[in-house]
């Protein structure tokens, strides 16, 4: 396993892993446990994605997707 990339926090890590499973890429979210000893430790650097070898080049790209989404501009009310 390799590691794709490190979240910034516990959402958009378990919003990452979610896409990735989705995408039939198995996914390991490493640091969790060490979450709540956040206190003791430094709050960077603790969560980590980690996938297959050969499913790393296509988990980065849509890792990428994701982070450089732009929201749909409102096209008006709906009836």
């Amino acid at each position: 396993m390799i590691k794709v990339y490190s979240p910034a926090n516990l959402v958009e890590a378990q919003c990452l892993k979610d896409l990735l499973t989705s995408r039939h890429i198995f996914c390991h979210l490493a640091g969790v446990d060490l979450i709540g000893a956040m206190g003791e430790l430094p709050a960077l650097g603790l969560l980590a994605l980690y996938v297959d070898d050969a499913d790393a080049g296509l988990a980065k790209e849509l890792i990428e997707d994701y982070l450089n989404a732009e929201p749909e501009q409102d096209l008006g009310e709906v009836d």
